[in-house]
C-alpha cells in the first residue's frame, strides 16, 4: 500500500494554477468553488456571454472532484422505490431525469471539444450476497418499470465475484473527471473566465448586489454568488450543518492478472463495495472503493484503506498496488441534493451541496440549473432541489437522528480523559492527550517535527479525532477537517484549529 494517499485522477493531469485574489474586481458571476459544479456552470455561463470569476480556497478540482470514482450513472443506489414512497412518481421520475440530462450534457460538451477523456458507455450493476436485500432489489426493479428506466434484475454479472440477485441499469457511463475538467479550465479561458486560487471566502455581504468576502477583507462584486464550495461556506440562516451529514469513503487503484470484463458495479449492502477500471497505457487499473463512515467516527481510518485491500486480493488478485485516497460527501436529509436559492425568495445566491456521492450527474445538473436561472429566470428542474423544501416524511425522522449523533460526539469528545504522552508518540504518528490541563491533539512527522493543536473544532466546539489515513483532524460532529498544522481543509468551519507552543 502506498505510504502516502494520492489520487490517481489528480497525479495524472497538469492542471494550470492560477494566482490569488489580491484585490477588489467586479464581475457578473462570482462562483466559489473551482470542482464539478463551479467549472461547468463556468463554462456553460461563459458560453453565453456572461463575465464569470471563480475563486477556490485550495487549487482547482483538489476536493472532492479530485477524488471521485468518476461514475456517470443514475444508479444512485436503491432510491427510486424510495423516492416513489416518499414523493410520488412525478418526483421520483424528474429525479432520474436530471442524472440522465446530466449525462447527456456531459456527452455533449466531450462531443462539442472533442475531449479525451476516457469516456466508456458502461451498464451499471447493484448486485447483493445478501438474502434480505434480495426483495429490495426485486422492489426497486419495479419502480424502474414504474418509470420507464431500461433495466433488469440478474442472477449472474460479468464481474467474477459471488451474486445472488443483481440489478443493471443499462448504457451509463464513466470517464476520467480531470481530463474532462481540464478542458472546460482551457474553454473558460478562452471565453474570458477569471480564476484565482488560494483565496478563501468567509461571506457574502450585500448592498445594492451582493459581494464575496475573501479572509483578507477583498470584495468580489457580482449580480449573482454561486455557492460551489462542497459544504456552503455561507449560510444565511439555513443551517445546512443540521439538514446533512458527512460521511467519508475510500477508493484503492490496483492491477490485477485478470481482465477486466467491463461494467461498473456497487453491492446493495454494508460494508460498500464499489469496482470499475480505467485505462492506463493500454492497462486496465481497477478502483475499488467503499467503507463509508460518519466523518471522524469509527475504527482508525488506515483500517477502512486495508479492508478494501483485503477484497481485492480475494477476489480479483492484486498485481500492483498504484494508488489510494478518499473524499467526503454529504448527504441530505431525505437524500435529494440542495440545489438553488440558499434561502426561499434569495434569488441572487445559488447553492448546490447534499450529492450522495454521485457528484458528477449532481454537479453537472447543478450548474445547468444555476445556467438557466441566471441566464433564462427558470429551469425545469429547480423545485425538485430547491433548498428550503421540507417533507416531513422522512426529514423529521432524520433530522432527529442526525442531531442527536452530534449531541452524543459532543458531549463524549468533552469527556474522554487520555493517559497517553508525547515521549512515547512515534514517528507518523499522533495523540490525543493533556497539555496544560486542556485536551490537545499532537502528530509527529517523518522528521521528527511535533505539531501541537487544540482540539476544539472551531465550528461549534466538538472534539476532533485523528484520521490515520490521511493525517487529518476530523470533527465527528459536521465534518469539519483540518491538516495535522492546524489548516481548514473541510468546511463548515472557516479558522483553523489553535496552535500549541511545546517549548513553554
Amino acid at each position: 500500500m502506498p505510504q502516502f494517499p494520492e489520487s490517481y485522477w489528480l497525479d495524472s493531469t497538469d492542471i494550470p494554477s492560477y494566482p490569488k485574489l489580491e484585490e477588489k474586481k467586479q464581475t457578473e458571476v462570482g462562483i466559489v468553488g473551482g470542482g464539478i459544479v463551479g467549472l461547468t456552470a463556468a463554462y456553460l455561463l461563459s458560453k453565453q456571454g456572461v463575465k464569470v470569476t471563480v475563486i477556490d480556497a485550495s487549487t482547482l478540482v483538489n476536493g472532492t472532484t479530485g477524488h471521485t470514482t468518476a461514475k456517470i450513472t443514475a444508479q444512485h443506489g436503491i432510491i427510486y422505490d424510495e423516492l416513489i414512497q416518499h414523493f410520488g412518481k412525478n418526483m421520483a421520475l424528474q429525479y432520474y431525469q436530471a442524472a440522465m440530462e446530466a449525462k447527456k450534457l456531459i456527452e455533449t460538451t466531450i462531443r462539442d471539444l472533442n475531449i479525451d477523456c476516457n469516456y466508456q458507455v458502461e451498464d451499471a450493476y447493484i448486485y447483493t450476497n445478501s438474502d434480505d436485500y434480495i426483495s429490495k432489489l426485486e422492489t426497486e426493479k419495479k419502480a424502474y418499470d414504474e418509470l420507464g428506466i431500461n433495466g433488469d434484475l440478474t442472477d449472474e454479472i460479468p464481474l467474477d465475484i459471488p451474486v445472488k440477485r443483481a440489478l443493471v441499469m443499462k448504457e451509463q457511463a464513466q470517464f476520467h473527471p480531470l481530463k474532462y475538467l481540464h478542458r472546460l479550465i482551457k474553454e473558460c479561458e478562452n471565453n474570458g473566465v477569471q480564476f484565482f486560487e488560494h483565496t478563501v471566502a468567509i461571506d457574502v455581504e450585500y448592498n445594492k448586489h451582493p459581494a464575496i468576502i475573501t479572509k483578507e477583507g477583498h470584495r468580489l462584486l457580482c449580480n449573482h454568488v454561486i455557492v460551489a464550495s462542497h459544504f456552503p461556506f455561507y449560510d444565511k440562516q439555513s443551517f445546512y450543518f443540521a439538514r446533512m451529514y458527512p460521511e467519508r469513503s475510500y477508493v484503492i487503484a490496483v492491477k490485477s492478472d485478470q481482465k477486466y470484463p467491463g461494467g461498473m458495479y456497487i453491492n446493495a449492502e454494508s460494508p460498500t463495495r464499489s469496482v470499475r477500471s480505467t485505462k492506463v497505457d493500454g492497462q486496465e487499473l481497477w478502483l475499488i472503493g467503499g467503507e463509508n463512515h460518519k466523518t471522524g467516527q469509527g475504527e482508525t481510518t488506515i483500517k477502512h484503506y486495508e479492508a478494501l485491500q483485503q477484497f481485492g486480493e480475494e477476489q480479483f488478485g492484486i498485481s500492483e498496488f498504484q494508488y489510494r485516497w478518499s473524499a467526503q460527501d454529504l448527504t441530505t436529509l431525505d437524500k435529494v441534493p440542495y440545489i438553488g436559492s440558499i434561502k426561499e425568495g434569495e434569488d441572487s445566491v445559488f447553492v448546490a451541496t447534499g450529492f450522495n456521492k454521485w457528484g458528477m450527474t449532481n454537479g453537472t445538473i447543478a450548474a445547468k440549473i444555476f445556467s438557466d436561472k441566471i441566464v433564462h429566470g427558470k429551469n425545469e428542474f429547480e423545485e425538485l432541489y430547491t433548498p428550503s423544501r421540507f417533507h416531513a416524511d422522512p426529514q423529521i425522522k432524520k433530522f432527529a437522528t442526525i442531531n442527536a449523533d452530534v449531541a452524543k460526539h459532543m458531549i463524549k469528545g468533552k469527556l474522554e480523559i487520555t493517559n497517553d504522552t508525547i515521549q512515547g508518540l512515534s514517528t507518523d504518528d499522533a495523540i490525543i492527550t493533556k497539555i496544560n490541563g486542556k485536551r490537545a491533539g499532537v502528530y509527529k512527522d517523518q522528521d521528527e517535527n511535533m505539531y501541537a493543536l487544540d482540539t476544539t473544532c472551531t465550528h461549534m466546539g466538538c472534539e476532533v479525532e485523528w484520521n490515520s489515513g490521511d493525517r487529518t483532524w476530523d470533527c465527528p460532529c459536521h465534518g469539519s477537517r483540518f491538516s495535522y498544522k492546524g489548516e481548514v481543509i473541510e468546511g463548515p468551519a472557516k479558522k483553523p484549529l489553535k496552535q500549541i507552543d511545546l517549548s513553554k
